[in-house]
């Protein structure tokens, strides 16, 4: 079967990870536009694929102008508050869409979007990549094997880097809810997903807490400058000083957040006047910088998703009691573990994860490319997430935030009624 053409919108980090699935796979997808208003971003990606001139686009309403069916399908990986607008349109073009997550940092619009999909019955995927990573497909097999007995306690970490923290959260992009949404719904929707997928079993009750505790103004060092480059008198001492962070000769994540132009010179100018030269404890973030969610579910199995933004590691933890057996498994980019530990004989066995690909997320970014082309093809496999299953785990988001400001139990039940009503 001939290739399937795509259209990327957004030509960011996410959109440079698809593209590079054309690039490696090109009998099984074909890029032949792109949508991007950055220059800098839309040169860049054009280096990389070859595309006509009357196929590339400033931004996604000049590619659907018109009503001209440019592929079958598009990849969207445009910022959070833009998914809702330009999905809905794309669905009406008749696009099939693979939409990067969260879909939409509203609860109505996420609902709106499910209901758009199903009503045009065009396929609307979600990013959920990492159910398509080699580590959570292994764990998922322990888990539904009966290895571990029934399990009764689920306890799963998100943790973020300092660095990462305060690079996403508190001067970049994701500060504030305004402009992005939510912060566990924005980083760990993916977390709901796959705790969803592998236990398949509904939340009854859930229950939040969390705060903005460390990255605010009051606790800001003695004569902390607004921006790094002013002189701080804290700069030898502070972890997040930018100016060794950012202002470095190279290429890629974080460094290109600040300038394309590879040298430590020109980001240096750069600090001096945009988000990331400011200091972490003069910024106007508002997202929390870390919380919990405790969760029963409708068998009695309780779970508790931790997010906590001062780790020394980017990875997830995770530990899971059933009645046969203990799971400690780590996911990072260091490595990752499965370890089972045996009740009745002491036993510990190691399981295998198979070697990615050469693809972010642990192999996940290709997988759900794969996952989609393959969803248009009629041949769906088990892991889909089309937008009607991702609802369940947006929903848990929007309810710990609920819970989180409102310091309630939220009765899961009663919320999905009151959500779709």
């Amino acid at each position: 079967m001939a290739a399937i053409d795509t259209i990327i919108v957004g030509a960011g980090s996410r959109g440079l990870a698809y593209g590079r699935f054309a690039k490696e796979f090109p009998r099984e997808l074909n890029i032949v536009g792109l949508a991007e208003p950055d220059p800098i971003r839309r040169d860049r990606f054009l280096r990389e694929h070859e595309l006509a001139p009357d196929l590339v686009f400033s931004d996604w309403q000049s590619l659907l102008e018109g009503g001209r069916k440019r592929a079958p399908s598009i990849i969207n990986c445009t910022m959070d508050r833009m998914h809702f607008e330009s999905t809905m349109e794309m669905l009406d073009a008749g696009y099939d869409v693979l939409l990067e997550k969260p879909m939409a940092p509203v609860l109505e619009e996420n609902l709106r979007l499910v209901r758009k999909a199903e009503e045009t019955g065009r396929l609307l995927q979600i990013c959920h990549v990492l159910r398509y990573t080699p580590f959570w497909q292994a764990l998922r097999e322990v888990a539904q094997s009966g290895k571990l007995g029934r399990v009764i306690s689920v306890s799963h970490r998100e943790n973020l880097t300092y660095y990462h923290m305060a690079h996403s959260f508190v001067r970049g992009n994701w500060r504030q809810e305004a402009s992005s949404g939510p912060m566990i719904l924005c980083k760990c929707c993916h977390d709901f997903d796959i705790l969803l997928w592998i236990l398949q079993k509904k939340v009854a009750y859930l229950q939040s807490f969390g705060s903005l505790t460390h990255f605010r103004r009051e606790n800001a060092p003695e004569g902390a400058t607004e921006r790094c480059t002013d002189g701080c008198p804290a700069a030898d001492t502070c972890k997040y000083e930018a100016t060794r962070r950012y202002a470095r000769d190279g290429e890629g994540w974080p460094l290109s957040a600040v300038s394309y132009v590879p040298t430590g010179a020109a980001r240096l100018e750069r600090l001096k006047t945009d988000w990331y030269g400011r200091c972490v404890y003069h910024c106007d973030n508002d997202v929390v910088d870390h919380q919990t969610v405790n969760m029963e579910l409708e068998d009695g199995t309780t779970v508790t998703l931790v997010m906590n933004g001062q780790s020394d590691e980017e990875c997830r933890t995770m530990r899971w009691d059933g009645t046969k057996a203990t799971l400690y498994g780590k996911f990072s980019s260091r490595g990752h573990e499965i370890r089972v530990h045996h009740h009745l004989n002491g036993e510990i066995e190691d399981v295998p994860v198979i070697a990615h690909d050469r693809s972010g997320h642990g192999g996940g970014d290709f997988g759900i490319v794969r996952s989609f082309l393959n969803s248009m093809k009629g041949n769906p496999d088990d892991s889909v997430t089309t937008a009607r299953e991702s609802l369940e785990s947006h929903l848990l988001a929007f309810a710990a935030e609920e819970s989180r400001l409102q310091r309630a139990v939220i009765d899961m039940e009663a919320y999905r009624e009151r959500a779709v009503s």
